[in-house]
This record gives structure tokens, sequence and C-alpha cells, in this order.
């Protein structure tokens, strides 16, 4: 087993990363110190529940605990303030008091979902975070909690950070490729960040990856999870540096907003946008390798690196305008320098932008 610190002083984290860890996990929580005379609620969603869910509330059953479940949806239309309704409902009939905790049994939605539904019951209960895909490597650790708008994602959120993530290799085995794919965007994210090797040994064992080979897959996610919990411990609340990780996430949350949170899948549509900022590095003077090794390692994951052809680039851009990023007449984007190095703009001409994303579009062609 792998552990990493997420350290924020008094509300440091651990983050443990293995094989076979849900069959210990009643002694994590032990160790954790959350106590069995408090309830417990499980969310999970349609597509991970008949895979873990039983062996989850077993084990902690076993362990003392009174556990009740929630199943919601598979997808991003369930991180809404609708379903966080109905969640604090299951919450207030399962009896949770303060001294109780919510998991996250799933992905990066779930652990969005089940994360804010902890931070506004009763102004703030705890929460632990057991991530089962391999994008939630990146959204599971931070803190970041929050539901969608139709408007814009992750409008409506806040910070709060988990007990711990215990991160089980085995429940990666049952991702479909579409997902592995689709999470494979954010461990390259990671590196495009942070550092050039890890990029280059992405692109070496991209197909050890897709394979779901367990010794690379500990070791990518070890390292993806280790930039994070970095950049975390040194900006919690993003009032700077934590702003690198949202390298690709200005024009790829436009495009799930416009998508309808479900024709492209979170890393899909952040590979588009990687693809985007690589081509703005190169017209702000970075090498013109910054744009071909991005394309390259994305491709070599099998994640898309064009825009898709019916995608409307007014609406695109209208989306745009409601991210946190913008203000009038300019977006703030995290543009690389160099793979492995990035830094943060904050006057990108709205021009270029709409340029890069018809750019981007006429690569599909």
């Amino acid at each position: 087993m792998r552990e990493l610190l997420v350290d924020l002083g008094d509300r440091s984290y651990p983050i443990y990363i293995g094989e076979g860890l849900l069959q210990e996990v009643s002694s994590f929580f032990h160790k954790h110190g959350i106590g069995e005379k408090s309830p417990l609620l499980i969310i999970s969603d349609s597509n991970v529940a008949p895979h873990y869910l039983d062996q989850l509330e077993s084990n902690l059953s076993q362990g003392g605990y009174t556990v009740a479940t929630a199943i919601v949806p598979a997808g991003e239309s369930s991180k809404s303030l609708l379903m966080l309704g109905d969640l604090v409902g299951k919450a207030l009939d399962a009896g949770l008091d303060r001294k109780s905790a919510i998991i996250a049994l799933g992905g990066g939605v779930i652990g969005d979902l089940a994360g804010f539904v902890a931070a506004s019951y009763m102004r703030g209960i705890k929460f632990i975070q057991i991530p089962t895909t391999i994008l939630a490597h990146d959204s599971s650790v931070g803190g970041k909690v929050a539901v969608n708008h139709p408007q814009a994602k992750n409008i409506i959120g806040a910070f709060h950070q988990p007990e711990f993530v215990l991160y089980d290799l085995n429940t990666l085995q049952s991702l479909p490729p579409r997902d592995v794919r689709s999470g494979l965007s954010e461990v390259v994210k990671h590196g495009l960040i942070w550092d050039a090797s890890f990029v280059k040994w992405c692109e070496d064992n991209a197909d050890k990856m897709l394979a779901l080979d367990s010794e690379a897959l500990g070791y990518a996610l070890h390292n993806g999870c280790s930039v994070k919990a970095s950049v975390v411990s040194q900006d919690e609340r993003e009032n700077g540096l934590r702003a690198i990780l949202n390298l690709g996430h200005t024009i790829g949350h436009a495009l799930e907003a416009v998508a309808g949170y479900g024709e492209l899948q979170h890393g899909e549509a952040i590979s588009i946008g990687m693809v985007g900022s690589a081509k703005l590095a190169v017209r702000y003077g970075a090498p013109e390798e910054v744009y071909t090794q991005t394309k390259r390692v994305l491709a070599k994951c099998g994640l898309p690196i064009r825009l898709p052809q019916h995608f409307d680039v007014d609406a695109i851009m209208s989306a745009m305008m409601h991210d946190k990023k913008f203000t009038e007449g300019t977006m703030v984007f995290v543009v690389p320098t160099a793979i492995g190095k990035v830094e943060i703009k904050s006057d990108v001409p709205v021009h270029w932008v709409r340029e890069i994303v018809e750019e981007l579009k006429k690569e599909g062609e």
C-alpha cells in the first residue's frame, strides 16, 4: 500500500492507494476516529453500486457501524440541487447527526455530490472518499465539492476536505474502456503541469494503463495524487498556485455544458481543452513541441484531441462567459510554457480563445 499526505495543518489527511483495501475498510474508519454510535450514509451511483456497495456496507456493518445507503443515477446530471435535496432527505431519514459521516463510493460525480451533501448537512459533517475510477484520483483529493447549474458546471459548491481517501485499485478492474481512457486525461494533466518525465512515462506506458495493469496504474495514480497533494497543500482554496490544476478546464467545462453533461465525459472534454491550451501556448511563444507532444500523449491514451463538428462555437463561447475565470473582454487560462511547466495568464483576449475553439473544430473536418 502506498500512502500520501495532503498537508493542511489540522485539516491534513492521508491518501491510501493499494489493492484489497475495501476488505479492511472498518479498520481505516476506526483509525481515523469515525465513531460507531452515529449512523453512516454511503452515496453511490447505479453503475458502481452493483459492484461494490454490498461489500462496503457489509464490511462496515461487521466493524460495528450502522449504515444507510443511497443510489443515484450514474452521470453528471445527478450533480443537481434537486438531487442534493433528495440526499439530505435520505440523511435525515437515516438519523445522521453531527458526528456522522458520509461516504462517497464512486467516481468524480459521486465525490463532488456526496462531498457537497456533507459540506451542507448540519453546516458540515465528516466525509470519506472511496474513489472507484481513474478520473477520481484528481477529484477525490483537495476538498472541492459542488453541484452544477444548467448554465455552469460546479458553480454551486464549497471547500470541504475529506477525513481520508481510500483508493482500492481492485475497483478499477470493472471500469468500461471509455471510462479508463477518460480517467487518463487527468493523469496526463498532472504530468503536463508539473513533471515532464512523467508525461514521457505516460506516453511510453499508455498501453499498460489502458490494459489496467495494476503495477502501472498504481505508479500512475501515486504520481498523479502526489502532484495534486503537493499543489493543494500549498494552496488549499485556490488563491494562486492551485489554479494550475485547471489546465484544459476552461474550454473543457464549456464543452461539457454545451454537450448537456452527457455526450462528452469529463476527461474527454478536458483532453480537448488541454490541446486548446497548448495551441494558446504556441501563440504566447512556447515551443511547437508543447503542442505536438500534448496531442501525441493524449492520442496515445485514446483521448479526443479535436472538437466534434456539430458543436456550436457561439454556444461554447457563451458557456465560457459563465465561467468563474471570465472577466469582461479577457479570460484566465492556464497556459503551458514547456512540458511540465505552466503559468496562469489572466488577460487572454476572448477573440484569441474563439479562434482556438474554431481551430479545434476545423481539425476535425
